[in-house]
């Protein structure tokens, strides 16, 4: 593909971004309309069940967008869901042709978009700068391929691997930058996850404090023998809370019920609750990235289970000593070979901090 291909991908990329905190739990998705050389219509889509980024594109475009050429970050849908299939918008402005990031994963989609278009007699080409399109939506796309959301926990720990004091004391470890920076980490979530232990050490709020972002994530609490006080700070806030617990008594649920919380009771594992059940859960409530705050036991036991996709860590220039609390709460190894390999994806300074991004290898 050309230059200009690249050229008008990543600007449909770029708007596509202005979506991040909004669309859940649609994907994030950008196009830009182009004839002859000059940019007639472009969109993004902002938040489900309004239109989405091809629909944006052609009403700005109008009459221009007969013969024109269509850059989207993701193949446009040929179903009815919230809104009818955009295929349909596309043939009917009459475009020319189609270049596409990256296919549908939705299994109603999964390249028939592709196919209506191209048996309508469109040009079609898909695969232009496709990385750059999923890093912009992990979880609905594991979602939609793997039937569990993306999950990435954060954390926090001095230049020598602690987490909190040994009185579990740990604000704030890191600076102002570091910490407006989570922000942004929170409003991309389409839930914030924490675990009991954290809840009652912190009180955390939980939720998103960026006056430009208008959706609160779901908030939701691990607490498998019921500890959670009525009076937590997060029960008080705007938005919705879930509790996943094993204990299944109505009596014991009325208090904290009565605040406006949902509880979902989960079978057990070992000493806490059975982890996959929760992500099947929200997955069942169409959750794509599920941010976590937690401390080293559940840290430890997502890592463990296998539903620990990224890992971001600020590590602030300080250090709490031996005594401090660890990032993870793993068993003893035996041996290096069995040691966690972790790939570092990118590693940059925000503030006085430095901010590491990791997967799995």
């Amino acid at each position: 593909m050309s230059p200009d291909d690249h050229r008008y991908m990543a600007r449909a990329l770029t708007l596509a971004r202005r979506g991040l905190y909004g669309t859940d739990p649609n994907p994030r998705v950008g196009c830009v309309l182009v004839d002859n050389g000059a940019i007639v219509g472009e969109g993004w889509h902002e938040r489900a069940g309004e239109a989405h980024a091809e629909v944006i594109a052609l009403e700005a475009a109008g009459d221009r967008a007969r013969g024109a050429t269509a850059y989207v970050t993701l193949e446009p849908c040929c179903h009815h869901g919230r809104t009818a299939p955009c295929t349909d918008a596309l043939l009917h402005a009459g475009i020319g042709r189609m270049v596409a990031a990256m296919p549908d994963p939705n299994p109603q989609v999964a390249g028939k978009g592709l196919k209506q278009l191209r048996d309508a007699g469109v040009v079609v080409d898909c695969g232009l700068l496709e990385a750059e399109a999923r890093a912009l939506n992990p979880g609905f796309i594991q979602r939609m391929t793997q039937g569990r959301p993306f999950v990435r926990v954060k954390l926090a720990m001095s230049l020598d691997g602690r987490t909190a004091l040994a009185s579990g004391e740990s604000r704030w470890l890191t600076g102002e930058a570091a910490r407006q920076d989570v922000q942004r980490l929170r409003a991309r979530a389409s839930a914030i996850l924490t675990g009991i232990g954290t809840l009652l050490a912190d009180d955390p709020n939980l939720n998103v404090r960026l006056p430009e972002v208008e959706r609160q994530p779901l908030r939701v609490i691990l607490d498998t023998t019921l500890r959670t006080p009525p009076t937590a700070q997060t029960l008080r806030l705007p938005g919705s809370v879930l509790i996943f617990t094993a204990v299944a008594d109505a009596a014991l649920h009325a208090p904290l019920r009565a605040t406006g919380a949902e509880i979902v009771v989960t079978p057990r594992a070992g000493q806490g609750l059975n982890l996959r059940a929760v992500m099947a859960e929200l997955t069942r409530r169409e959750c794509n990235e599920i941010h976590v705050e937690c401390g080293p036991t559940l840290a430890g036991a997502l890592l463990q289970a296998g539903l620990l996709d990224e890992l971001v860590v600020y590590m602030a220039p300080v250090l709490l000593g031996d005594k401090a609390r660890g990032l993870f709460q793993l068993p003893e190894l035996a041996r290096m070979s069995e040691r966690t390999a972790l790939e570092v994806v990118e590693t940059r300074a925000v503030g006085k901090d430095w901010r590491l991004t990791l997967r799995l290898r």
